[in-house]
């Protein structure tokens, strides 16, 4: 009688909100006739209701489905990362030995029970703070490497590097240390200090592989060696370091560059040819 399109108001009904769709089920009066003359109009406009409401379907999908929410997962991750980077200075300055979640809920701004949340033990939040920061170290030396184009410049770089690290993170690195020899007691550790350390001696390895490049010559060297050599240097001034040597840093520098012009000869300098005297 009305001249509506029933088809209109079928497919209108299966795609409006969840919202409208309430207001019919709580009988509101006047929604029948709001329905039936949205159907009039829609007809008498000159577009087919189905294929209009298509399009805005389709748009009001498309504007979801472009929103790309990060899963549960990834969210639990970040938060572990981020307290497990909140907690690094006190695990630094405590020790494995003397720190607890409870203690490092006291020296931090999270409570007790969010630590014990994300982390099911102390072992589980130190591996995660120390892994997050040798990822973080590696990065810094793979820059020396990339930037240097001379023997010279990988040399001087490299040793700055080591010097840097020892003299503002020495704390840090000594909790690193500190988590190595735990792992020669606690099975819990065996499987992240071999992944850490394997990492170390993987970016050892580049240093020495680009030394080799620039110098053309092969260290004569397997990787493993290699690490254990320039370990042992920084470990020796770490300890030297922390009880107050003020030449340690100097020294270890100087016992790296020793190291490194016997396993690799600086490249001969090109003498500039003489001048020609003028007759």
């Amino acid at each position: 009688m009305l001249g509506i399109d029933l088809t209109s108001v079928k497919i209108f009904f299966d795609n409006c909100p969840n919202f409208i769709k309430c207001l019919w089920n709580a009988r509101t009066r006047d929604f029948p006739r709001r329905v039936l003359w949205f159907a009039i109009t829609r007809k008498h406009s000159g577009r087919h209701s189905a294929a209009w409401l298509e399009m805005t379907t389709h748009s009001r999908v498309k504007k979801h489905t472009g929103r790309v929410q990060k899963a549960p997962a990834d969210k639990f991750a970040e938060r572990r990362a981020e307290l497990g980077e909140a907690a690094l200075t006190t695990l630094a300055t405590l020790g494995y030995a003397r720190t607890s979640l409870r203690e490092i809920a006291q020296n931090s701004e999270f409570s007790h029970g969010v630590l014990h949340y994300y982390f099911s033990d102390k072992v589980d939040l130190i591996v995660c703070s120390v892994k997050q920061y040798k990822a973080r170290c590696v990065t810094r030396y793979d820059h020396a490497v990339d930037t240097a184009t001379t023997y010279d410049e990988l040399m001087e770089g490299f040793l700055q590097s080591l010097g840097d690290t020892l003299q503002g993170e020495g704390h840090v690195h000594r909790l690193w240390y500190d988590l190595r020899s735990q792992a020669l007691f606690e099975a819990a550790f065996h499987d992240d200090v071999v992944q850490i350390d394997k990492s170390l001696e993987d970016m050892i390895w580049r240093i020495m592989s680009r030394f080799a490049e620039l110098s053309g010559q092969d260290p004569g060297l397997p990787p493993s060696a290699c690490y254990a050599l320039f370990d042992g240097l920084f470990l020796q001034a770490l300890l030297k370091h922390l009880s107050g040597d003020t030449k340690a840093i100097a020294d270890m520098q100087a016992d790296v560059r020793q190291s490194i012009e016997r396993l690799f000869a600086a490249p001969a300098k090109a003498t500039p040819a003489p001048r020609k005297r003028r007759a």
